[in-house]
């Protein structure tokens, strides 16, 4: 058998068509073939360009993802004049799913890889809270988008991967009396730096909730007023060094703190926004 020639046209980088070829020649164990891929076609010149490259019709195999119909009609057309194999990837897709939601295709190029590029740096972002999540590293706090500072149960953790689902790489530092903060918080913009706080009562009560979710005694010094108020005072005498804003989260929701803190950062003109 003569080998096969598979051409993949696309009009952004041709992963989504690469993807469907390999598994569809991955059932043939003794094909021969070669492939040739071109990206980002988005002109009737780049596209005659390639079709006229084709010199051999008979063992030609076309499969393209392009929306814009000028391209479409052209290589279509193509395709008959010379009796070549052709696979349209995605209008047949488009087409069923616009028929059912009676909605208008964007017809935008590329479409499908933003929302991929958007995801894996969403998960990306959801790593980076897990890696630095409590301190573990604070070697994170010079490459996060934020950096958010706080004593326990001030809601670090949940505020910190909410904001990992918006895509922002988020580290959290917990401030205890008896240890000093990281050098790395010194050393990165304070417009970047958020410090959270709640009122002692509130602490009060979160800490011994979380103390017998633990089957630990009630009369740890974790829960104790008197303890929580010098951990108060302790992290908001950093927060001022630092010079960072003091968000109070008493009887706020996590969206709402991660509202607040979204337009402090727009507000600060803040690059990963």
């Amino acid at each position: 058998m003569k080998e096969i020639i598979i051409y993949i046209l696309s009009d952004s980088i041709g992963e989504t068509a690469e993807q469907t070829v390999r598994a569809s020649i991955a059932q043939f164990e003794n094909l021969k073939y070669e492939i040739k891929k071109f990206s980002h076609i988005r002109s009737v010149t780049v596209l005659d360009n390639i079709l006229n490259e084709i010199d051999d019709m008979d063992n030609t195999l076309m499969f393209y993802s392009l929306v814009d119909d000028t391209l479409l009609t052209m290589i279509k057309k193509f395709c008959d004049i010379n009796n070549i194999v052709n696979v349209d990837i995605l209008t047949p897709s488009i087409v069923a799913i616009e028929r059912l939601s009676d909605l208008n295709p964007s017809t935008k190029p590329g479409a499908l890889r933003k929302l991929d590029e958007n995801y894996f740096k969403r998960v990306e972002a959801i790593e980076f809270a897990v890696r630095y999540d409590d301190g573990k590293d604070p070697r994170g706090l010079l490459i996060a988008d934020l950096a958010i500072i706080g004593i326990s149960r001030t809601s670090k953790t949940p505020l910190s991967m909410y904001l990992a689902n918006k895509n922002y790489r988020v580290a959290n530092i917990p401030l205890v009396p008896e240890t000093l903060p990281p050098d790395e918080l010194f050393q990165i913009p304070t417009k970047k730096i958020v410090g959270l706080t709640n009122s002692p009562e509130n602490l009060n009560k979160i800490r011994k909730e979380r103390l017998k979710s633990l089957g630990l005694p009630l009369g740890s010094s974790y829960s104790d007023l008197e303890r929580i108020l010098q951990e108060i005072e302790y992290a908001h005498e950093i927060m001022k060094k630092i010079g960072c804003p003091i968000i109070d989260v008493s009887n706020k929701a996590i969206e709402e703190t991660a509202d607040i803190i979204l337009n402090y950062l727009r507000k600060a003109n803040n690059s990963i926004i």
